[in-house]
Formats: structure tokens, sequence, C-alpha cells
């Protein structure tokens, strides 16, 4: 049975009582009509992957109806979790090392580790 929350207007006690959820959700000592107060539920469902385990991605995301958008925005947010863990996304830097044997050695252009040429006559003021 769930445990509800109940205040005493006068004294502003506050106490916890079991009630079923089909009850009507009411309490009343000594002619006194207690205010129930709402809370926050407390279970917490598929919070937490594991930002470097990549089964636990797919298990936690496989039987959920998200759009492409949804499962994108997750993986970001595991990508810069694992940043913050580790300094570095090794899963992004396997990406890339990948992509850029895959291209004969050319590298993504979102990869931290490509380095930009300048032609130093490319900028100049005459």
């Amino acid at each position: 049975m769930p445990i509800y929350l109940f205040k005493n207007p006068k004294t502003g006690k506050i106490k916890e009582v079991l009630q079923r959820m089909s009850e009507n959700h009411t309490y009343s000592e000594d002619g006194i009509d207690w205010e129930r107060i709402f809370t926050i539920p407390q279970a917490s469902i598929d919070t937490h992957i594991d930002a470097f385990s990549e089964t636990g991605f797919r298990d936690k995301t496989s039987n959920k109806k998200e759009t492409l958008g949804d499962l994108m925005d997750r993986s970001k947010e595991l990508s810069e979790k694992r940043k913050d863990i580790a300094g570095e996304d090794p899963v992004q830097k396997k990406f890339f090392e990948d992509y850029s044997k895959t291209r004969k050695g050319k590298k993504h252009p979102k990869d931290p580790s490509r380095e930009v040429k300048y032609n130093k006559n490319m900028f100049s003021i005459e």
C-alpha cells in the first residue's frame, strides 16, 4: 500500500498515512481535516545507462518508441559523459580512426586531430 503525506493546517505537523489506491485520499484527526501533500514520484525507470557499454545503450533503447533524433541526443549525452570521465571519448576516437583507415588517411570533418592547413598568402592584404 502506498504512503500518502498529510499536513495539519493548524500545527504544520506532517503525518504519513498508509492508504489503498482505491480509497478516497483524505485524513482527519480530532475533527480537523488534514491537507494532502502531493509529492514527486520516487520511481526511476531506465535513467542510468553505462556510458562505456555498447550493449547497455542497445538494451535500454531497443524497446523504446523513440525517434532517431531522440537516440542521437542520448548518444551525444553519453559521449559528453565519456569525455568528462576519461578526458576523451574512446568510442568517437575509434570511429574517427576507422573512418580515416577506410578513406586512405582522409580525416573526418569533425575529427579534432585533423590539421587545417592555411596558405599564408590566402589572408594577406596588399
